[in-house]
């Protein structure tokens, strides 16, 4: 099915046992190490299992920046979340992100904050462009999401923002900082969109009336409608995903898998396919699969 493009309209707007081996409790899907293991085994192992550092970009910290406005912007009483506010409380929201994560004052020295901040006030003027925040109280902003699908499988995710409608009806708003995909790239959003919906669908028996990803970059907003019988189906499609994950892990054999990705990796030079030696398989992780920074682009 494709992926409808459209405008918001204006104003308010336990793990059980399954086929195949079982995996460690501690790992779980997320939409991210999901994407991870279908582009490249190997790549998900270096992030999920050994958890190898990774430089940050520019882009991705300036998603943490817009993020982190949005997240305190929702704090506000709704008649106060006018664009200077936003901007007013980006200095704030980049303090609390070189705090948490300082390679990224490192990425962005004090002498380029001012062009780096004019890119984040960018960014939250098209999100301004898309959405009146003054309109409408979101239900929840950052929800952690973390459940089982009907096989078993774990689930964990955050979403950026929840919101109710009249008669309980939800929307998953989820932000991106980047621009919208093109044709050839849909599937991979679709994919998201769809993870986020059996989460909510499986963690409170709701199918979101409606999912949203917003790409500021371009102001273009996808949106999918889910229905039961085709979140069921891609559940068992995750259902075959999790068994890979779990053999990999058992067994340790994370292939590569080679693409025009690779140039934009980190881990290429620890790639066999590129001649590179990974370090020694350190066995199942005893710590969660997911990162708060997971979707932040």
């Amino acid at each position: 099915m494709s992926l409808p493009v459209s405008m918001p309209p204006a104003g308010p707007p336990p793990e059980r046992p399954g086929a195949g081996p079982a995996a460690p409790a501690a790992l779980a899907l997320s939409p991210s190490r999901a994407a991870d293991f279908k582009q490249c085994p190997l790549k998900y192992r270096f992030r999920a299992v050994d958890r190898l550092p990774e430089t940050p970009s520019r882009q991705a910290v300036r998603g943490t920046v817009v993020h982190a406005v949005l997240e305190r912007l929702f704090e506000l009483p709704a008649a106060e979340r006018i664009p200077e506010a936003a901007e007013a409380l980006l200095p704030a929201a980049w303090e609390r992100v070189r705090a948490e994560r300082p390679e990224a004052g490192e990425l962005i020295p004090e002498a380029e904050f001012p062009a780096f901040a004019a890119e984040v006030a960018a960014l939250l003027a098209s999100y301004y462009r898309l959405e009146d925040p003054t309109a409408f109280d979101p239900e929840a902003c950052e929800l952690r999401l973390e459940t089982a699908s009907a096989d078993g499988v774990p689930l964990r995710g955050f979403v950026d923002r929840l919101d109710a409608g009249p008669g309980g009806a939800l929307r998953v708003v989820d932000y991106k900082t980047g621009k919208a995909p093109g044709v050839t790239r849909e599937t991979s959003a679709l994919f998201q969109l769809k993870f986020y919906a059996l989460m909510m669908f499986r963690s409170r028996g709701v199918v979101p009336a409606e999912l949203r990803l917003i790409y500021l970059a371009d102001e273009q907003v996808l949106t999918y409608t889910p229905d039961a019988a085709e979140l069921e189906r891609f559940e068992r499609t995750l259902g075959a995903l999790w068994r890979a994950v779990a053999e990999a892990v058992r067994t340790g054999d994370f292939r590569p898998s080679t693409g025009w990705l690779c140039a934009y990796c980190d881990f290429k030079p620890l790639c066999p396919a590129y001649g590179g030696t990974p370090p020694p398989y350190p066995g199942p992780p005893a710590a969660p699969d997911l990162e708060i920074t997971d979707r932040r682009d």
